[in-house]
């Protein structure tokens, strides 16, 4: 489909991921030389091999190099959070804890996201 004007905002939307339950992680370069590569290969693996219906997905520049590695992670149940200067270990645990244990991981917290502050359910 070409994206025209009219069809933008329909179009935007459909990208948003249609998961209740889902991890972003920052892969952009600075990202990458912090080690958000093995951090994205973490929690996919760690997601597939627990079974949980949680996508996984890779984005940008956030603006925050200083805190790279970055992952937001949206699980019901429990807040919404995004967490800064993740490595592999803390990368198991956002699984481990924050998706299926439903609890946060204090000591890696960069910030909590309101739900009405961004408009997404």
């Amino acid at each position: 489909m070409k994206l025209t004007i009219d069809n933008f905002e329909q179009e935007s939307k459909s990208g948003k991921p249609k998961n209740k339950n889902w991890i972003k992680v920052g892969l952009s370069t600075c990202g990458i030389a912090a080690g958000a590569d093995v951090v994205f290969e973490t929690i996919q693996k760690a997601v597939k091999e627990n079974k949980l219906d949680v996508s996984v997905f890779r984005t940008g520049c956030a603006g925050k190099c200083y805190a790279e590695p970055l992952v937001e992670v949206k699980a019901e149940g429990v807040a919404r959070v995004v967490y800064g200067g993740v490595d592999k270990d803390t990368a198991e645990k956002i699984v481990q804890k924050h998706v299926m244990a439903k609890q946060l991981i204090d000591d890696h917290i960069y910030s909590i996201i309101k739900e009405e502050d961004n408009g997404e359910a």
